[in-house]
């Protein structure tokens, strides 16, 4: 299957892009505008919680294809989002303790897509990304999950603290993928799962931490001190796959 980019230009376009009920994941406005069209374009933004940058001209100017942005650009998802309890639902029906992937901080859109391909081989529910320090699910990101994102939904919430705060009222716990934590094999991982993920440099944010009930750590033997982020949520994953496996 081939995906495609889907970047929207000119105010026009943008606004029925809005008001179709496009998923978009980034606008990008010129800094100082405010004119009418674009308020009517902001209205709609603020209304689907739509992240919004303020640019330069050279910015919007690199960024387009058309050369008549007039002014904005807006980044739609080559692919729909789904919600978390669509996840949660999926479970149940299959009578499975839910398994999701929780990720902070993953920008790099093969990772994403790295990380969608395993939660979608180690049987996980849904994988669960924020709005903001984010990538979303755009065309590298689709082709990195060798198909994947059309068998494993992908949510994105306004904040992953409250989110793993709702999830444990549904009786979820978390473990947190930390180098300072305990030995992985150490840690259950059975039961209803979710696993929180960082990036290789910033790792999972402190308020998401706080909120995971353990942290687990990868044994490693090397010179350098931490794993590519979706190498680390397939070693993680494969833990808890052995160790919900029915034997």
């Amino acid at each position: 299957m081939r995906y495609e980019e889907l970047t929207i230009e000119g105010r026009n376009a943008v606004l029925e892009a809005f008001r179709s009920g496009k998923t978009i994941d980034k606008l990008f406005l010129l800094d100082g505008c405010k004119d009418g069209p674009i308020c009517s374009i902001l209205r709609e933004a603020k209304k689907h919680d739509t992240i919004v940058s303020y640019v330069t001209k050279e910015r919007l100017d690199q960024m387009s294809e058309t050369k008549k942005h007039q002014g904005v650009i807006a980044q739609a998802a080559a692919y729909q989002y789904a919600q978390v309890e669509d996840m949660l639902k999926a479970a149940r029906e299959k009578g499975e303790a839910p398994f999701l992937f929780l990720l902070d901080n993953i920008e790099d859109p093969h990772n994403l897509g790295a990380v969608i391909r395993t939660a979608n081989l180690a049987g996980a529910h849904g994988v669960i990304i924020p709005k903001r320090r984010a990538v979303g699910l755009t065309a590298v990101v689709a082709r990195t999950s060798a198909g994947a994102v059309n068998y494993t939904p992908v949510a994105k919430v306004t904040n992953l603290s409250t989110t793993i705060r709702e999830l444990k009222e549904e009786g979820m716990w978390f473990v947190c993928a930390d180098m300072d934590g305990e030995l992985m094999y150490q840690v259950d991982m059975k039961g209803p799962l979710g696993l929180v993920i960082g990036s290789e440099g910033a790792g999972v944010s402190k308020l998401v931490k706080e909120q995971c009930d353990f942290t687990a750590a990868i044994p490693m033997k090397g010179n350098i001190d931490s794993l590519n982020a979706s190498v680390a949520a397939g070693v993680l994953a494969y833990e808890a796959v052995r160790q919900r496996m029915v034997l």
